[in-house]
């Protein structure tokens, strides 16, 4: 079966493709549903290439997916360590190291790269703060020179 859709190569086609869709959104024969089908693609191929997706924030997901699992704060002392790191980590004043990553991943199902990921990306544009500390990249608060 062949089917006629709009090639998307500008905004212009992008709001064609997206007229067209909505047109054929109470499509009854298998022709228009497979055009629609079709269509879909192309847009969502057009949207993706335009604005991919950004990672979540980390926080973000532990918040989400406390929510789905009925957790409160207290639930995650066994993954950052206490109850003042679960707030800090929680209200985004605390980064969280490699073992509560780790753990993070274990209790909470999260995918190890939402989290570290966005650690990293954190860590590079955090003003101030050395990614080779103890390697001859800082100095110890008040030492002199």
């Amino acid at each position: 079966m062949k089917v006629e859709v709009i090639a998307i190569a500008s905004d212009a086609d992008y709001r064609a493709a997206k007229a067209l869709m909505e047109s054929l959104m109470d499509a009854e024969t298998d022709a228009e549903i497979s055009r629609l089908r079709a269509q879909a693609l192309l847009v969502a191929a057009w949207e993706q290439a335009k604005s991919p997706a950004m990672p979540p924030d980390p926080v973000e997901a532990i918040k989400f997916r406390m929510e789905q699992m009925g957790l409160r704060p207290s639930d995650l002392v066994r993954t950052f360590g206490t109850r003042s790191r679960v707030s800090e980590v929680l209200a985004g004043k605390r980064r969280m190291s490699l073992p509560m990553i780790r753990r993070a991943c274990r209790d909470l199902g999260l995918p190890a790269e939402v989290l570290i990921r966005s650690e990293v990306a954190h860590r590079r544009t955090d003003k101030g703060v050395s990614g080779n500390r103890g390697k001859g990249g800082g100095r110890r608060p008040g030492a002199t020179s």
